[in-house]
This record gives C-alpha cells, structure tokens and sequence, in this order.
C-alpha cells in the first residue's frame, strides 16, 4: 500500500501567465515564493510553494502527495509500474523546480497527472499574504472521474485514502485526521474540479466574499456551510475556469474505529446547510 502523508501541490498549466499570476497575488491571496521566465510558485503556508502556474495548455494539470522518504517513493513506484501504471521518474532540474528531492509521476485509473514527492522543501519564513485572506494552508483537491467505483478503489486500496462521507456518488476521502484530503467528482472528463485553501475563521470566508464580489469574480457557490465537513465554504471562479475554494472549521476524524461514513443527497442539501445553491456542474443535480 502506498502510504500518503498529504496533499502537497497543485501545478497548472495557463496561456496567460501574467494574469494568473496577477490573480493569485491580488486576489486568491498567495505570496510569490519564485518567480522564473515561464512559471511562478506561490506560497500559502510554510512550505517553499503550494502552487504553481506555468506557461502551457491550462488542460496540463498536476496534483503531487507526500509520501515519507526514499524507499516509500521507490516502493511505491514499483508497485504503480506492477499494477500496469507507467511511472516516469522526475529530472534534477524538475525536482528542483518543484522544491523537492526526488519524484514520480503517472496517471491515476481516471487520467489525472499524479506526483509523489518526498522532502518537500519548507522556507524557513512565515506565508505572508498579499492580502488578509486568513489562509492558514492549503488543504485539498476535488477530481473529476469518469468511473467513481474504479477511482475509489485505486485511492482505498493501491493508497491509504478512507472513505469519510458520500455526497450522492461522490466519495470525500481522508489520508489522516483532516476529514477530506481528496473528493471525486463523477465527471465527463478528468481534471482538477477545485482547489482549497483553509482559513482561519468564517470571517475571513464572509470578508473574501464580498471582496471578491466587487472585484468581479464569479462567486459559484455560497457563502454556506458543508453538511459533511462542516466547514463554511466559498467558491470562485479563477484563470482557465479553475474553481478555488475557501473553508473553515472543517471538522477532523480522530477515531477510527468509532467513525463511520454518512450518506448525504446529491442535490443542494447535500452540498450546503445554509440553502446555497451551486452554479458547479458536478455539484449540480
């Protein structure tokens, strides 16, 4: 089993540089960490980057897990390679562009572009917002999938996801106490479907609402209030359609043994607390 430690990038590929850029600063909140000719990281804790927008198709996507050392990493690339998954090991200078030591990557069942790193690198400084956000971390992904049933499987059984709750069909899987790391979303195509930040109080969720609001930013669900995490959530429309989301209070799953999954409906009221109702395809009935 391939053990995972958490979430550790996202890399996405834009056409417009300069404005994502611009939009990640002025807007999501991050700090730039390095700037190069063709990419830009950014800082949202204190980890060396946490995203990273570089010259490409924006349709070239890329989520990358920790996982703990070298032999975790090779272990794990071996039993990819004999499950009929084509590993392709990362150069020098593509560690080194993402701030790490060493990593693989290959498509998961659904086809999207998985990394595993091992020694990430930390700056050593605190993540300094562009704006009073409030994000703490970067948190989680949602991915699209062709085959809920067949991707499940692979994050339960080839990694060491657990199933947390079900909205309809869709699986909000956790790797340790946080109650999602990853959400798979029955979708047409594969892909990223959105990226989270967490912030620190439903303040800072309710302040970035209406900010983002003035500046003209699609907002495509809430304000509002998970039933199944529990956080207090926003979402928003970024560069090359990419939906970003703020949450806190999200709730932590400490017991194993005493847990277990919920089904909620996969209609507004699975999705929200509060009655919002989400301008997302794969949210929407």
């Amino acid at each position: 089993m391939i053990n995972l430690l958490g979430v550790s990038y996202v890399r996405l590929g834009t056409q417009d540089l300069e404005a994502a850029t611009r939009f990640a600063v002025e807007y999501l909140g991050l700090e730039i960490s390095e700037h190069g000719k063709a990419a830009v990281c950014f800082k949202s804790d204190a980890r060396e980057h946490t995203l990273c927008y570089f010259e490409g198709n924006p349709a070239d996507q890329a989520v990358a897990f920790e996982v703990r050392n070298r032999e975790d990493l090779d272990a794990a690339a071996s039993e990819l390679e004999r499950l009929g998954h084509a590993v392709r090991s990362g150069t020098e200078s593509e560690a080194a562009a993402r701030h790490v030591k060493d990593f693989v990557a290959f498509r998961d069942p659904g086809g999207n572009c998985i990394e595993l790193v091992y020694r990430p690198a930390h700056s050593g400084k605190r993540y300094r917002g562009s704006r009073d956000a409030g994000i703490t971390c970067f948190s989680h992904v949602g991915l699209c999938s062709t085959d809920v049933r067949r991707d499940e499987q692979f994050w339960i059984e080839v990694c060491n996801a657990r199933v947390s709750d079900r909205i309809g069909d869709a699986p909000l899987l956790r790797i340790d106490e946080v109650h999602h790391s990853i959400a798979l979303f029955p979708s047409a195509g594969s892909g990223i479907q959105h990226i989270n930040h967490q912030v620190e109080t439903g303040d800072d969720v309710m302040r970035s609402y209406y900010f983002l609001k003035e500046k003209g930013v699609r907002i495509t669900f809430g304000p509002g209030r998970h039933p199944s995490s529990s956080a207090r959530f926003l979402y928003f429309e970024g560069p090359d359609g990419m939906v970003f989301e703020y949450s806190s209070g999200v709730k932590s799953i400490a017991d194993e043994l005493l847990y277990r999954e919920r089904q909620f409906p996969h209609d507004p009221t699975g999705f929200c607390h509060w009655g919002a109702t989400p301008q997302i395809r794969q949210f929407e009935d």
